[in-house]
């Protein structure tokens, strides 16, 4: 019998049930220093509106590319920014795609409601830059604003909308009521309205391409019942999605892949 969850704190908290994860933001912003250091073709801060964080970096393949790749970052609309994740690119821009690894304006400065509006911006102007087919994906946080890219309120343009060919949520969160009762609110400012308004769960999909949940099989099990859910829902409104639950991998080493070429995860984003 499933049990109901009574701490929704402890259902997020990611970094409390893995050890060591305290270090690594610090691992992630010095790996991606390094990579971009590497002699990388990385055009970096490329602005897509006026607020400071309203920049994205596109990391470049060796000749033309087959199309963009986005990778949104995670941190509960909260935390961090692209730097973090310049070399989780290297995948993508190995098997000759562009990414476009976008910052927004984190809680409480702003709503997840105009976070949702900063992303649409940010992979309208990235595929002005960029031609052809258009892959997304995020991790965590950024899985859910992936997800809303594809949902019946997205802010992209249909002619953007009709060029994405895959959506990957990565450990993404689809919704989002019950973060109403977590610490989080307290800067996250979640209400009724806007959780239902932000939940891809409970929206409808706008796309016939694939898209992917995917998730670690040993991560909380509250971000697999998130995964499964857009999955189920998503499917029963005649998406062609899937759930694919990766081994063990935890909140973090999930992402891993990313920067591997050859990895499921990769191969799974841009050969789907």
């Amino acid at each position: 019998m499933l049990k109901p969850i009574k701490d929704w704190d402890d259902a997020f908290a990611n970094m409390a049930h893995i050890a060591g994860s305290e270090a690594l933001p610090g691992l992630w912003s010095d790996s991606a220093a390094a990579y971009r250091a590497s002699g990388v073709n990385v055009e970096t801060d490329i602005p897509y509106g006026d607020h400071p964080r309203e920049k994205f970096d596109l990391v470049w393949p060796e000749g033309t590319p087959k199309g963009l790749v986005v990778f949104i970052h995670g941190g509960f609309w909260m935390r961090l920014d692209k730097s973090f994740w310049t070399d989780f690119a290297e995948g993508a821009r190995a098997k000759g795609w562009a990414v476009c690894l976008p910052s927004y304006t984190l809680a409480p400065e702003a709503r997840i409601q105009y976070m949702t509006t900063q992303i649409g911006a940010a992979i309208t102007e990235a595929a002005q830059r960029v031609a052809g087919p258009i892959r997304l994906s995020g991790h965590s946080a950024g899985g859910h604003l992936a997800s809303r890219m594809i949902s019946d309120t997205s802010p992209l343009p249909k002619l953007i909308q009709d060029r994405v060919c895959h959506t990957m949520s990565i450990s993404g969160l689809h919704d989002l009521r019950p973060l109403m009762h977590t610490a989080m609110n307290d800067v996250l400012h979640l209400d009724e309205a806007e959780a239902r308004a932000e939940s891809a769960a409970l929206l409808r999909p706008t796309t016939q391409s694939p898209i992917t949940c995917w998730v670690g099989g040993g991560e909380r099990p509250e971000f697999i019942r998130q995964s499964r859910l857009l999955a189920q829902i998503w499917g029963g409104l005649d998406a062609m999605i899937e759930c694919t639950v990766d081994g063990q991998h935890d909140h973090f080493t999930v992402i891993e892949g990313l920067r591997d070429p050859e990895s499921a995860i990769t191969q799974a984003l841009v050969c789907t």
